[in-house]
Order: C-alpha cells, then structure tokens, then sequence
C-alpha cells in the first residue's frame, strides 16, 4: 500500500520515482543480465542465489535492522532483496508460485522481532526454478548468484556487493573467467541515470512500479511460511 501511494504521489506531481537498484547498472550483473538473453547456459534449469551474513550482538534498542516497524521481517528486505532481483533478472521470467521457511530462534536479542533466516524456492513458467537463501545468522557469508542450464553454469561470487565481483562461465567442461568492468562505478552510474532521465524525461530504468512488484513477490514469500504452503501467483 506504502509503494501504491508513492506512485500515485509521483504521478499526481510529474515527478520521477526511481528505486535505487544499484545491480542494474553494475557491469558485472549487466553481462550476466546479456548473457542469459543470449543463452549463454542455455535453456534455464536452476538458479541458486545465497545473501548471508552472521550479526554480531545487537538488540531492538540499538540496530534498526531487527525492528520489524523499521524493517519489516529482516533480511529478506535488506540484503536478500539482492537475490531476489537476481532470480528475476537472470531468469527474464516472473514466477508463477513461491515456496518458503523462515527461522526466527528463541531468548536471543538479534531475533526477537525479526526472522533470522528466510529460505524460499520460487517456480517460473519456463520450468526454471529458483531456490533463495538470505540471513542474518550464518557463518561463513556469502554472496552468490548461480544459473545452471543445459548447455553450461555461470557463476557469481561476490555477485552483488558494492566491489569485488567474480564471474566464471563453464560450458563443455571449460571454465571462463569473465571482467566485463568495474563494480565500483554502479553508483554512479545509477545516480547518472536519474538525472538523464530527469533532463530528457525518459523513462526510469528502476520504476516505483518494479519494487511494488517485489514487494508482492516477498509479501506472498512470507504469507507461504506463515500458512506452511505453496502460493500460487
């Protein structure tokens, strides 16, 4: 309802409303955005994205992140959006149902309004399906994006991290190890991209319409763990 309004108001006034997805203008998940166009790995099978970290002590009264009026449920919006809009961009497909666990312990502070952990497979109409992990409470971290596909697998790690980004493509048993640019320049690039659009009124890249839809997407991911089924979209 928050996002309707925020359209609506940006509407009613002729303002751009931009939603600052930084992926989207990071060379590294641009070419592997090109290269799933392409069919690089050909026909999808699976997409594997994994946003993880473990928090150190904090509670309600220190850390925003664990206040569910601030946050929401947790992770999931903070860093596991990442992999959320990866399976989306990667797969060029929306799903058609989404299946999830949250974990939320017990007598410790980090958790006593938020999830921990949120695991969700997602099922697309092509077949594909993608399975998602993102928490607040693992060790070792990562940060991945795999697509497998039956001509090859392209691989992302760190995927989606302000800098550092690794990508390898594997087909016919040969490993390709891929630098399409620099990661540093995402936001520039996307803070660039407002404003062109602002000069020229162009459309925006990262519409307010683009994360309503998420939003949808990760309000059908919680109401799947709550009711312990599959929903269907």
């Amino acid at each position: 309802a928050e996002c309707e309004q925020m359209i609506a108001a940006s509407e009613a006034s002729g303002k751009k409303l931009m939603i600052a997805y930084r992926c989207h203008f990071e060379p590294f998940n641009l070419r592997a955005m090109e290269l799933m166009r392409e069919g690089a790995v050909g026909k999808i099978k699976t997409i594997e994205t994994a946003q993880t970290y473990r928090m150190g002590p904090t509670s309600v009264a220190e850390n925003w992140r664990v206040v569910r009026a601030l946050a929401g449920g947790g992770p999931l919006e903070d860093y596991g959006i990442y992999g959320l809009q990866s399976a989306l961009y990667l797969s060029g497909e929306m799903p058609v149902s989404v299946k999830a666990v949250t974990e939320q312990p017990a007598n410790d502070p980090r958790f006593a309004e938020i999830f921990s952990t949120v695991t969700t497979e997602m099922r697309f109409p092509s077949g594909a399906v993608a399975n998602m992990v993102t928490s607040y409470d693992t060790t070792p971290g990562r940060n991945l994006a795999r697509v497998e596909g039956e001509g090859g697998v392209l691989i992302m790690e760190p995927a989606t991290g302000y800098g550092g980004h690794k990508m390898s493509l594997v087909r016919d048993g040969v490993r390709e190890d891929l630098v399409p640019g620099d990661p540093d320049v995402q936001f520039a690039r996307m803070c660039d991209h407002m404003a062109d659009a602002i000069r020229e009124d162009a459309a925006i890249l990262t519409p307010g319409e683009m994360g309503l839809r998420d939003m949808a997407l990760i309000e059908a991911i919680y109401r799947s763990a709550a009711e312990g089924r599959e929903i269907t979209l």
